[in-house]
């Protein structure tokens, strides 16, 4: 029996995760259910990812900043104050895991995909054409990214741009706004699609990326 109950209103509208400081930091609830991103990620790779990944993140963050100077702090603030900080990794790769896990759920949704909307229209015929084309580059730079990280569709001043970042890395560390990500971390897909990223990749655009929310983030 389902036991996740449906993201509240006011958190549905937030765009982005963590706007608030808090002195502990919580598992944001999914905007959906555990079964809603089928089949293309199935409810065991959503309990897995979330409820496993995306909860350690968390976890492990609170602990490595308890009585430290991050306590109070959102997320976006340490991982901006931890990024390139030897001394720090521990809590930037954790910090920064739990921000783009919480922007990851976000980026996608049930019966997704299609025509991004009209305001994203303009910057996507400037930089890429079309959907289309837009589609086929971030398809092309979560497939071939070496390991494990993120693709994502980020503001650069006017212009869209794709990037993709190893590991734990955020594009908010290159002064870039984020739009919407998708995650190519192995535990993301390798239940449902062992080691064909690139046909897990092919549905998440077709079907479950999220262009509202990433017209949302345009907005800020």
């Amino acid at each position: 029996m389902q036991t996740q109950s449906p993201i509240s209103a006011a958190t549905a509208r937030a765009p982005m995760p963590d706007s608030h400081a808090t002195a502990i930091h919580e598992l944001p609830p999914l905007p959906y259910e555990f079964t809603a991103l089928a089949p293309i990620i199935s409810e065991a790779t959503v309990r897995v990812h979330y409820l496993k990944h995306n909860k350690g993140y968390v976890d492990e963050l609170n602990r490595l900043i308890a009585n430290s100077e991050f306590v109070g702090m959102s997320l976006e603030q340490i991982l901006l104050a931890t990024a390139k900080q030897p001394e720090h990794e521990k809590i930037y790769n954790n910090a920064a895991q739990a921000w783009n896990h919480s922007f990851y759920w976000r980026s996608l949704k049930p019966h997704g995909g299609g025509d991004a909307p009209r305001a994203l229209q303009p910057l996507i015929a400037a930089g890429y054409g079309d959907t289309d084309v837009l589609k086929r580059e971030l398809a092309t730079a979560a497939t071939t990214l070496f390991g494990s990280g993120w693709a994502w569709l980020a503001l650069d001043g006017e212009k869209l741009k794709i990037v993709k970042t190893g590991n734990a890395d955020n594009v908010l560390t290159q002064g870039l706004k984020p739009l919407l990500v998708i995650d190519v971390w192995e535990h993301a897909y390798y239940l449902d699609f062992q080691n064909r990223r690139a046909d897990h990749i092919a549905g998440v655009l077709d079907k479950l990326i999220n262009w509202e929310f990433a017209a949302d983030n345009l907005k800020r």
